[in-house]
């Protein structure tokens, strides 16, 4: 986390980096999280995201964010795809995914 207060974080994105440390913060603890308050909190995460899309800073900061970085991926993925994972591994998540389907509906 000491990786991000490095970075010149614009003031708009400072209640999602703020938002986004919590949640690394009871990732951490393993589970000792509220399920409810958990929810809340990714909830508010995805809003940032949403409000904040396309802003330039935003992929710095994913970058040291993961748990953030993973919520954008799954807001993204209707459209996108695994759109920060490197093309190697989105094509082959995508065909191991294709080839274990394939073989579950054969028996």
């Amino acid at each position: 986390m000491s990786q991000v207060i490095r970075l010149n974080v614009p003031t708009e994105l400072l209640p999602f980096v703020r938002l986004s440390q919590l949640l690394q913060a009871l990732d951490g603890q393993g589970g000792a999280a509220d399920p409810h308050q958990y929810r809340l909190l990714v909830q508010k995460i995805g809003a940032e995201l949403q409000a904040h899309q396309g802003h330039k800073a935003l992929p710095a900061l994913l970058d040291h964010l993961p748990a953030s970085a993973e919520i954008y991926e799954n807001l993204q993925y209707a459209h996108a795809g695994l759109c920060r994972a490197p093309l190697e591994a989105s094509l082959g998540s995508e065909l191991a995914a294709r080839e274990l389907l394939a073989r579950v509906s054969k028996g």
